[in-house]
């Protein structure tokens, strides 16, 4: 379980497929000190399991499920990847449960910045987006946000001037493909108002 605070932005020093997954690895100055082999690290909001370390470099291996539903597979050299630890009992829930299992893939759609500040929209599937609802959360690539707005083929988010620099946000341009989460809440409603109505048919 996570929270959506990013902890570091990685680097990604090595990326390479090894049939039928894949191998990250990644540098963290920040993370890598407090790491332990089999420990769980949200890398872009994916939950990966550490499996080497050396010195500041983090190794995760990625099946191919994994790389089907996220991003990780476009990772090159040098991307930058947001980072988090797992969370501990007594740690402080500052942005909303994140499970680290990824639900879809989205799209940035447009970007409007306004000096500092900037107001993100990005496409996602249509089951997910019925999920989400203005002023509910939203993890994008591991990132706790607020929804500002969500229409039937895109929602929104506004982003403050801390969010952009600590995060792969600052750097994300129209059509990069960002991984997706919905509040595991929403899934649980709509999941219980399904079978209403199904109860309601019959």
């Amino acid at each position: 379980m996570f929270t959506g605070l990013v902890e570091d932005l990685g680097t990604v020093g090595e990326f390479r497929l090894e049939d039928p997954g894949a191998r990250l690895i990644v540098e963290t100055q920040s993370l890598a000190p407090a790491a332990e082999i089999g420990a769980s690290i949200a890398v872009n909001g994916c939950c990966l399991t550490v499996v080497e370390i050396d010195g500041a470099r983090l190794s995760f291996e990625a099946g191919e499920e994994t790389l089907s539903r996220t991003n990780l597979g476009e990772l090159a050299p040098g991307a930058r990847v947001n980072l988090e630890s797992s969370l501990k009992v007594g740690d402080s829930l500052g942005g909303h449960y994140v499970t680290g299992h990824i639900d879809g893939l989205g799209s940035v759609k447009s970007r409007d910045d306004d000096g500092q500040w900037c107001t993100m929209w990005f496409n996602a599937p249509a089951p997910l987006l019925k999920q989400m609802a203005s002023k509910g959360s939203i993890a994008v690539d591991g990132i706790s946000l607020t929804l500002v707005d969500v229409s039937d083929e895109a929602f929104s988010v506004a982003l403050i001037p801390h969010t952009l620099s600590v995060t792969t946000l600052g750097q994300r341009a129209v059509g990069d493909t960002i991984n997706l989460e919905t509040d595991v809440l929403a899934k649980y409603v709509e999941r219980q108002l399904g079978g209403f109505r199904t109860n309601i048919e019959e």
